[in-house]
């Protein structure tokens, strides 16, 4: 039993702890938005069905066939070692991305996780083989547990403290590992006693009798409702709720923890607990959808997220383990269990980003949560008494049909009021306009990205033309402009947003833009007016921008006099722009004499260290602005800039001292890197 459970404990462990870590790698490559995590996600989802298919095939072989063939796999996979992404596949034009990021991951990872995919199934089928009596559904409760020891010790253990390189080859020296004690094992089994799959216990697991469609049906909706809202809530948190790095943790942990309950000590679940508990959970979930409710402490609101997620999980796969067949189909149920997973990750990571304007997959999630628990239930009450059966199916027609009511209309008001709602990719953008500028001093047109506002422009024509929002001339980066004004410029952008920088334009003045997201090209040329009122010549260049950056030849140089950086989506933050190497690429760019521009503005993180430490890797002196306007001031908001300079470029321009602060190391603080970064290092 030993060598089974070290097996499973192992390919667990390697399971999730690739997942961050080869995310982590490629997220620069491809413009580091949040999505490159969803597509991550769908491709470990679909692989592991893929290992669960494959162990299902293979046990029905012969155990001396089957200990060769994986042993043979398993020799091969080493071939892909170490898991160290090529550079070649770097992505720096704009567009879709997806199937490129698929591509290197199979290309990369695809066989070893593969192998790690089907072990739990693997094993614990060849465990029931040759254990009388056993129960080895305790195994996938073992496998659960330590892929949550292996997601929750990556960003607090392993990231800290190994760079990516060096991740990498560890991680490679432990499939080693893995497969040499896999392949053990698997010999081991394939000569050892053989009995039929799960003789004995019966008694315990029900009958040995194949599973009918209808079950088979309801694993495929449990697994993939659960699979939908885990991954719908972790976009609401990290987007909606709150751009928190690494929030996405939470809701897999939740996910994992119920299916480590279910699995290990079902009799945790009750349904006379945990049915209340759903009701209470989907009517939260889309009361916090409803445009118009109550505000509520953010930690409060996450934490209420995470236990309704919890219970929706406990509730999903409790069922699933009340329905699990006899350890004769055990394969058969981890296949249909992962088609499940499958599904709900190619619906939210791939299908709604390229068909829905909106984040309609969550309240879809909501239905088809209430749907399923409800036939889950009717099937319970079909057995009982007849006036029993009657009036708790009556009920239950009666609240499905008013929860798809309340659904629906939330699914309305999530487009209804703005201009424009798109999505792609990179997320989903709005506008809106605010007030009625013949009345109103106030009234604005914005641009949101999640519940951030990612540009604005004033609607009086008084106003039309002035930088605001984070820009304002008291501003840092105000202030950088003005220290360069008096002869033509160039000056280099970093996301465009709604293209409010372009209100420092000036006759003779060129203006370059990088921007990955089309979208957001379209929304600025269309629906504001900055990029037409200018006065600039303006470049737009489409890409993300360190990776055009890179490209674009360093003799002479863009020689900007100002690069402004202000790629941040939100409060979160592509590391790939900050890193030791980003900064080499951009003060390549800059005329000798020139500034660098951060907005380092966030709600969660200090980034003022980061700053610092890539400052002094250059012998340049990094100037932090914060700046709050005036209570009464409807235009500008509070921000943090640092501009970043030679130390004489700052003494000759005095008027950049005011108001300023010189960032200086005080704590130790390691400079990141393309290899080396820690998000959980700068939490505010």
């Amino acid at each position: 039993m030993l060598f089974y459970a070290l097996t499973i404990s192992l390919s667990a462990f390697l399971l999730f702890e690739v997942q961050p870590l080869i995310a982590k790698t490629i997220l620069p490559w491809f413009g580091g938005s949040s999505a490159v995590w969803s597509t991550c996600m769908l491709f470990f989802q679909v692989v592991l069905l893929l290992g669960y298919i494959y162990a299902h095939w293979l046990n029905k072989l012969a155990p001396r066939k089957q200990a060769i063939a994986h042993i043979s796999l398993l020799t091969v996979s080493f071939a892909a070692l170490p898991i160290i992404p090529n550079p070649n596949w770097k992505h720096s034009a704009m567009g879709q991305p997806s199937l490129t990021i698929l591509a290197l991951l199979a290309a990369t990872v695809g066989l070893p996780y593969f192998l790690l995919s089907s072990t739990s199934p693997l094993l614990q089928a060849w465990y029931a083989r040759t254990h009388k009596g056993s129960l080895p559904y305790r195994f996938f409760a073992l496998s659960n547990f330590f892929s949550m020891l292996a997601l929750l010790s990556y960003p607090f253990v392993i990231e800290p403290k190994l760079a990516l390189r060096t991740q990498g080859l560890v991680w490679s020296a432990g499939f080693v590992a893995f497969g040499l004690l896999c392949g053990v094992t698997a010999w081991r089994t394939s000569a050892g006693e053989t009995s039929l799959p799960g003789e004995g216990a019966a008694t315990e697991t029900g009958s040995d009798a194949p599973p009918n469609w209808t079950t088979r049906i309801l694993w495929l909706g449990l697994a993939g409702t659960a699979s939908v809202l885990l991954l719908a809530v972790t976009t609401h948190l990290t987007q909606d709720v709150a751009a928190i790095p690494f929030l996405w943790i939470v809701p897999l942990a939740v996910y994992l923890l119920s299916f480590i309950i279910c699995f290990e000590s079902p009799r945790f679940y009750h349904r006379a607990v945990f049915v209340p508990l759903l009701v209470m959970s989907l009517a939260f979930m889309s009361y916090r959808l409803w445009p118009d409710h109550a505000t509520m402490d953010l930690r409060l609101v996450i934490g209420l997220f995470t236990l309704a997620l919890f219970v929706c999980c406990m509730v999903c796969h409790g069922e699933l383990v009340r329905l699990k067949p006899h350890p004769r189909h055990l394969t058969g149920f981890y296949v249909i269990v992962s088609l499940g997973g499958a599904a709900g990750g190619l619906f939210v990571g791939l299908l709604a980003p390229n068909v829905f304007h909106a984040y309609y997959e969550f309240p879809i999630g909501l239905a088809l949560c209430a749907l399923t628990a409800a036939t889950v239930f009717g099937r319970a009450l079909w057995s009982g008494p007849r006036i029993r059966m009657q009036t708790g199916i009556a009920v239950m027609v009666v609240l499905l049909a008013g929860y798809f009511y309340f659904l629906g209309d939330i699914m309305f008001r999530m487009v209804d009021g703005y201009k424009v709602v798109e999505r792609n990719f990179y997320g989903q953008l709005r506008v809106a306009d605010e007030g009625d500028p013949r009345i109103d001093d106030d009234a604005a047109r914005k641009l949101i990205h999640g519940v951030i506002t990612h540009g604005q422009q004033m609607l009086r024509d008084e106003y039309r033309r002035l930088p605001v929002t984070y820009f304002c001339p008291e501003s840092g980066i105000g202030r950088g402009m003005r220290a360069l004004e008096g002869h033509p410029r160039r000056i280099g952008i970093l996301g465009l947003g709604c293209g409010t920088l372009a209100a420092y334009g000036r006759p003779g003045d060129t203006l370059r833009i990088y921007e990955i997201n089309p979208q957001v090209v379209e929304i600025a040329e269309r629906d504001f007016t900055y990029l037409k009122d200018t006065a600039a010549k303006v470049e737009v260049a489409m890409g993300d921008a360190r990776l055009v950056l890179e490209a674009e030849p360093t003799e002479p140089g863009q020689l900007f006099d100002i690069l402004v950086m202000d790629a941040f989506s939100g409060d979160s933050v592509p590391v790939h722009l900050i890193t030791k190497e980003a900064f080499a690429i951009y003060f390549r760019h800059l005329k000798p004499d020139g500034i660098l521009a951060v907005n380092i503005s966030n709600s969660y993180l200090a980034l003022d260290p980061v700053m610092e430490r890539a400052a002094n890797a250059f012998d340049k002196v990094a100037m932090v602005y914060h700046w709050n306007p005036k209570e009464d001031d409807f235009m500008c908001f509070s921000c943090s800039w640092t501009l970043i300079m030679e130390r004489a470029t700052a003494a000759a321009h005095p008027e950049l001292q005011k108001n300023a602060s010189i960032l200086r190391q005080t704590r130790p603080f390691r400079v990141w890197t393309d290899n080396f970064s820690n998000m959980f290092s700068i939490l505010k």
